[in-house]
């Protein structure tokens, strides 16, 4: 009897170590969190969840956003498309028109807004509401990066980079919210950042400021739980999109002294539209938090979570060296920590 118990035992312990080794050589595979990576494949399809569905995405006039956009059509969303440049909105809207089922085709509208100006969030959330009945589902996409050590950055640049951000982003969700609240139901997206979670040396406002979304809406969500509103976080590592051209520098007017290299394909990126896809997959499956990243990043952030100890040693020796690359303006390494970087012109 003991025998057979000792044995079993065994046995259990074994088949744990190779689940554990199995889920380990997952993450190193996935371009997602694991939880994510299991609700894409079994998950709710976006189809089946978002079909008729009313969604406001700003910034969706190229990168995320727009791929957001395109997924959500081809899924039979009605959609508000929000940007600051009209002309790029109505691109993007007549290709979703393209891709959408034949009685949505009809159903999006192009609403320009500019995170910046709080003043006008009311206006138009009364426009979108009046133009589609309700808002199910806003998606905060909108916003901009920035690169410079902390040293040397101005603290205009801080405070710019929080007002667009994360003010933008928190006056525009207050707007909807109260609607969402009557109704019962709906919605609340962020497109936030890995660097929301952990560190980005050489992107400290801009890691602020995404870190500063974390703390507003992860207590959002757990007030606004009872009135059937959800609210989702989801965290892009390096994405491959023109982002960078519009990146804040040291001082205000001024670009980051360097940039990514346009002319070289990065492994380490995700693309724009799977990006969008896994964002799609977190919404209709209603997760709070996922994380969109290839490696070694997404790896990174599990070690900041579940060995921080580890993480940080590690991040301080990464870190330094790369925050007197970029001063020196030499090639460094970009959010990635791994890919090429160019001294501009």
């Amino acid at each position: 009897m003991l025998s057979f118990l000792f044995h079993s035992f065994a046995w259990l312990c074994v088949s744990y170590v190779l689940f554990l080794v199995v889920q380990l050589v997952r993450i190193f595979l996935n371009d997602c969190d694991l939880i994510l990576s299991l609700y894409e494949r079994w998950g709710k399809r976006p189809e089946a969840v978002l079909a008729g569905k009313v969604v406001w995405i700003t910034g969706a006039s190229s990168g995320i956003g727009e791929a957001i956009a395109y997924e959500l059509a081809k899924a039979g969303a009605r959609l508000i498309l929000s940007a600051r440049g009209e002309e790029d909105l109505r691109r993007v809207a007549n290709k979703c028109r393209e891709l959408s089922p034949i009685s949505c085709r009809d159903a999006h509208l192009v609403l320009v807004l500019d995170l910046l100006d709080t003043e006008q969030h009311g206006p138009l959330t009364a426009k979108a509401v009046e133009q589609n009945g309700h808002i199910d589902v806003l998606i905060n996409n909108a916003g901009s990066s920035q690169r410079a050590v902390v040293l040397d950055t101005d603290l205009k640049v801080d405070r710019a980079v929080l007002e667009l951000n994360t003010i933008g982003t928190v006056s525009l969700t207050k707007c909807v919210l109260p609607h969402m609240v009557e109704r019962g139901q709906g919605s609340i997206v962020v497109i936030s950042s890995v660097a929301g979670v952990i560190g980005s040396p050489g992107s400290a406002s801009y890691s602020m400021s995404k870190h500063a979304l974390h703390g507003f809406f992860n207590t959002l969500r757990m007030e606004v739980a009872e009135n059937g509103v959800t609210v989702h976080m989801v965290c892009p590592g390096p994405v491959d999109t023109p982002y960078f051209k519009r990146q804040f520098g040291p001082v205000l007017g001024k670009g980051p002294e360097v940039i990514r290299d346009p002319g070289k394909k990065d492994r380490t990126r995700v693309t724009a539209e799977r990006c969008a896809q896994l964002t799609v997959v977190a919404l209709a499956n209603r997760l709070d938090e996922v994380w969109i990243s290839k490696n070694p990043i997404l790896f990174f952030t599990y070690m900041f979570h579940y060995c921080p100890l580890l993480a940080n040693w590690l991040g301080k020796r990464i870190g330094g060296n790369r925050a007197k690359a970029i001063k020196a303006g030499e090639k460094v390494i970009d959010d990635s920590f791994f890919s090429s970087m160019k001294k501009t012109e």
